[in-house]
């Protein structure tokens, strides 16, 4: 943790502007460590001074670990002038911390994803190297079948000629509508729909479940959100 303006560890935990906590502190409802704070300027440290407001403690973090069930209509991005983004469905306080999303889904899939400002935790989630398995639901028209497995097991070449790597499909459901789970090392542009459709078939729903050890609370609703334990933090990190 750091040392940091009082006004500025207000601002950054949703508190306020830098003008409207300026305000609270002449009020005098802010205490560092028992005591009235009068200065909007003083010193604080983060990681042993005791911050409130009113009888609210303000807990101050400099990293942030978000998992998100992601609606369909929502774009997986930080900014964008005209589509709503998923960081805009977070709250001013986790915002200014900066999170960015770890990996993109589409616009219109559903599910797991993690929201953070921890960069190495991001690269190595994302590293080819280190192959993080996701795994995917999805629904398609048109019979899978064990040939569509073995395809998936042994790569798949794209439209554009790229060969994918070894996937593995699992047969949930087969028919003219069928339901399968879909586990990937990698992440090409829309790499599921293009691999069902090089095996002539749709996709016409897919969510992510998982992603690595970490998976979707079966509780969040599409556009809620929680934040990691610890334990699940630690798991992803280790």
């Amino acid at each position: 943790m750091a040392k940091m303006r009082l006004d500025k560890l207000l601002a950054h935990s949703g508190i306020g502007t830098r003008k409207e906590v300026k305000k609270l502190i002449k009020k005098g409802v802010i205490t560092v460590n028992g005591q009235i704070a009068k200065d909007a300027g003083m010193i604080v440290d983060t990681a042993r001074d005791e911050v409130f407001m009113g009888n609210d403690k303000i807990d101050y973090k400099e990293v942030v670990y978000i998992m998100m069930n992601k609606p369909k209509g929502v774009i997986t991005s930080t900014y964008d002038p005209s589509e709503r983004t998923v960081i805009d469905l977070l709250p001013p306080e986790m915002t200014l911390l900066n999170p960015f999303p770890v990996g993109r889904l589409d616009k219109d899939t559903e599910g797991l994803l993690l929201i953070t400002n921890d960069g190495e935790l991001a690269h190595k989630l994302l590293s080819p190297k280190k192959g993080v398995v996701k795994k995917y639901y999805a629904q398609t028209q048109g019979i899978v079948d064990e040939n569509d497995v073995k395809a998936f097991k042994e790569g798949i070449t794209l439209e554009d000629g790229y060969k994918t790597l070894p996937a593995r499909l699992e047969i949930l459901r087969a028919g003219s509508t069928s339901e399968v789970y879909i586990y990937l090392s990698e992440g090409k542009y829309h790499q599921i729909k293009r691999m069902f459709k090089a095996l002539g078939k749709q996709v016409i729903y897919l969510k992510r479940i998982a992603m690595g050890c970490l998976i979707l609370d079966e509780n969040l609703k599409p556009g809620e959100w929680r934040e990691l334990t610890k334990e699940e933090v630690e798991s992803l990190q280790n």
